[in-house]
């Protein structure tokens, strides 16, 4: 084991997720019938891993945006344990997102004019849960620990996601959320990486939801939804 949660007790996972019947308004006017999601009645449960499945431009990010509070443009409802999504404040969504829910974006949003190291440890700050060496043994997992003093600007993309994905561990979380995380990664990182989102899931005792262009067997998902 490379390492370590820091935390000396994790709590019993509790977070329920329903979607019910959401339609991202720029989808009201396409054929939805097809979908397992929208406009239909999901229950994710705790633990849950799952995957949502389907070609680009068919709402994946727009899925993984509405779960984690970033898109407001939908009919329907999104509840967290019953609440309605649509009825929290700023400072609810604040701390699910810093202790319930974390997300790997596809597009990454790293800070490209700070190095690494920085970028990681800003999270970490967030949170106050772990350490630079603890920092650096993630790195290390992930073949990266000899580009924490780069720029991420000058890091190809494949080194962005797997440093997108760090950053997205360094916090406790109920459900992991990853938008196309290993598009630009080679067998042995996507291996890499799916080792330490496998160790970090069961060390949080989280669910997974992997949002993908093609179905993949990379996670023991417990069922597939189509987009």
């Amino acid at each position: 084991m490379l390492w370590v949660l820091p935390y000396s007790i994790i709590s019993i996972i509790n977070l329920k997720i329903s979607f019910q019947n959401i339609i991202p308004l720029p989808l009201l006017e396409r054929d939805l019938s097809h979908s397992e999601v929208w406009n239909k009645s999901i229950n994710i449960e705790p633990g849950d891993k799952i995957q949502v499945s389907a070609p680009s431009g068919t709402g994946k990010s727009t899925f993984s945006h509405i779960l984690y509070g970033l898109r407001k443009d939908f009919k329907g409802a999104l509840l967290f344990d019953a609440d309605n999504s649509r009825s929290f404040s700023w400072k609810r969504w604040t701390a699910l997102r810093k202790n319930k829910i974390s997300i790997v974006f596809q597009d990454l949003r790293l800070f490209t004019n700070l190095n690494v190291l920085e970028n990681l440890e800003i999270k970490a700050a967030l949170t106050g849960n772990y350490s630079t060496d603890e920092i650096i043994e993630m790195a290390s997992a992930l073949h990266i620990a000899d580009k924490l003093i780069q720029k991420v600007a000058s890091l190809s993309i494949g080194e962005r996601q797997r440093v997108a994905l760090i950053r997205a561990l360094l916090q406790p979380f109920h459900y992991l959320i990853l938008d196309e995380p290993f598009s630009h990664l080679d067998r042995d990182n996507r291996e890499a990486a799916v080792g330490l989102i496998k160790e970090s899931c069961k060390k949080n005792n989280a669910g997974l939801i992997a949002c993908q262009l093609h179905t993949d067997k990379c996670f023991d998902y417990d069922y597939n939804l189509k987009l």
